[in-house]
């Protein structure tokens, strides 16, 4: 067994490169029962384990230590046997079949006589990568050269040496040879996601799928609340927001929250509440009139923000009487606004978290004029009007710009002299911009030095992928688990806020940060 090779991943994560499938699964097993001090997650793929912690110096740490490491046997657990029904009726089933060099039965027989093994988690809750427990039974799949933008929840597909079932509707570009009704992902269980890293899976063909009773009270729950302020206007898109759910990558659940933690953070302080309390994050301007007498803050984006007549200062805590209205202007400088409330904002939660993830769609709906705020009943801590709003990006003559720093890797390698023609040129912020990322676009084309695809590997928010047309995409709170394109370099997370506040059509630099990598 070779000695693992560690790519530093910003300075808060490490991407370790491993033997294969089997000896991911052991480090995985290891760290998983036995995590490393202020070890945050830990992610599986088929060649990659990405460790990450809380602060740099954790992370510093724990690469030494694991230069060194070595797994016990002792730390895989027993695994268990789930079995999932089929409906062997894909709209791949005919071309797949084809692809393998068999007949439509013949892959059915390979497909259900294999013994899978769940690998990983993949990009969304509950879709977990399955490969044969037998290598020798294992067949490459090539993927659909055009990804489907909605595959089906319950379709079964195949790629590459791994079988899985999509949980919910998402983009996708596996071969699909099948359906099933088998619940993969429910919030309220425990655990959420029904297949786990180690268990072993079999697919069990069926001419009818079997009817299935969920017998539960609701995935999401919340206690109950004051009503505070309703909704009159909830501009272009707002949602309710904490500091997401952390440590769930095996679940294929990334951590979300709010996109611009610094300003989440603030206006929560500002008001007396807990830094981690549920706020709301609005783009494109919001109303809200106030139920009862109430203290709220305002940060973020530079926008015009009014309690009635009366303009107010973002960062600054102030009384809004009942019946009077608040009102923040879509932004001028910057892209997202943070509305925090004394009390507490309380929100439908997943997973112990009032987060929106708008990629896997975990957490509470978007909120809608009408809707209702409500707080926790009380709150003693003070108020604080000595804050100062955090936002980092500046208008240049009316167009938002910004400096993200960032560390190389951990796949600056597949770039060569490529690397530099990344840090020079200036980028456009494009308007298929979401919570998940960042696309841009420039003069530029960053074309790579190595050929071939890389296998999937884990991602952190600030990682920079670039796809095939050779235009970066900066991973926000939301990004997918894994993913398939290289990282040439990873924004640092303290610039994650930075690049939250970019709206499309803003220009962003890349500033390498000395002496590190």
């Amino acid at each position: 067994m070779s000695n693992p090779t560690i790519h530093p991943v910003g300075t808060r994560a490490m991407l370790i490169d491993l033997d294969g499938l089997d000896q991911v699964m052991s480090w995985h097993a290891e760290l998983s029962e036995h995590p490393l001090p202020h070890q945050v997650d830990c992610i599986a793929a088929a060649t990659t384990l990405l460790v990450t912690f809380d602060a740099p110096r954790a992370a510093e740490l724990a690469a030494e230590q694991l230069a060194e490491f070595q797994p016990t046997k002792a730390g895989r657990r027993e695994p268990r046997t789930v079995d999932i029904d089929v409906r062997y009726d894909g709209e791949d089933l005919a071309d797949a079949a084809e692809l393998l060099g068999m007949s439509e039965q013949a892959l059915i027989d390979w497909h259900t006589s294999t013994t899978w093994t769940a690998a990983f988690g993949g990009f969304a809750p509950g879709f977990t990568y399955c490969a044969p427990e037998d290598p020798a039974q294992a067949k490459a799949m090539p993927r659909r050269p055009d990804p489907r933008t909605a595959v089906p929840a319950g379709a079964v597909g195949i790629a590459g040496d791994f079988s899985a079932v999509y949980p919910r509707v998402s983009p996708g570009g596996w071969q699909l040879i099948g359906t099933t009704n088998t619940p993969m992902w429910e919030s309220h269980a425990e655990p959420p996601a029904l297949v786990q890293p180690g268990d072993r899976v079999r697919y069990n063909a069926v001419r009818e799928l079997p009817e299935l009773t969920r017998d539960h009270d609701g995935a999401k729950k919340s206690p109950a609340r004051l009503p505070r302020m309703e909704v009159e206007d909830a501009g272009l898109l707002t949602l309710y927001q904490d500091l997401g759910r952390p440590g769930r990558g095996d679940l294929g659940v990334t951590p979300s929250g709010a996109a611009d933690r610094a300003a989440a953070a603030t206006a929560n302080i500002a008001v007396g509440n807990p830094r981690n309390a549920t706020v709301l994050e609005n783009i494109g301007g919001i109303k809200l009139k106030a139920l009862t007498d109430t203290v709220i803050c305002v940060t973020g984006a530079t926008a015009v923000v009014r309690v009635g007549e009366y303009p107010l200062q973002l960062a600054r805590p102030i009384l809004v009487t009942a019946g009077t209205t608040l009102t923040v202007s879509p932004a001028i400088t910057g892209m997202r606004s943070y509305i925090a409330i004394r009390g507490g904002i309380i929100a439908d939660t997943e997973l112990g978290s009032s987060a929106t993830d708008v990629l896997s769609g975990l957490g509470p709906d978007p909120v809608r004029a009408g809707e209702v705020i409500g707080v926790l009943p009380r709150s003693n801590a003070m108020t604080d009007a000595q804050l100062a709003n955090p936002l980092r990006v500046r208008d240049d003559n009316g167009t938002t710009t910004g400096v993200l720093r960032c560390a190389l890797g951990p796949r600056d390698d597949w770039f060569g002299e490529n690397v530099q023609q990344f840090l020079d040129t200036e980028w456009t912020v494009t308007s298929d911009s979401n919570r998940v990322g960042l696309r841009l676009a420039g003069d530029a084309t960053i074309e790579r030095v190595v050929d071939g695809e890389l296998p999937s590997e884990g991602m952190v928010a600030g990682s920079v992928q670039i796809p095939p047309n050779g235009k970066p995409v900066v991973f926000l709170r939301d990004h997918a688990v894994t993913g398939g394109y290289p990282v040439v370099a990873t924004v640092l997370e303290e610039d994650i806020d930075i690049a939250a506040q970019l709206p499309p059509g803003a220009r962003v630099r890349f500033e390498l940060v000395s002496g590190v990598n």
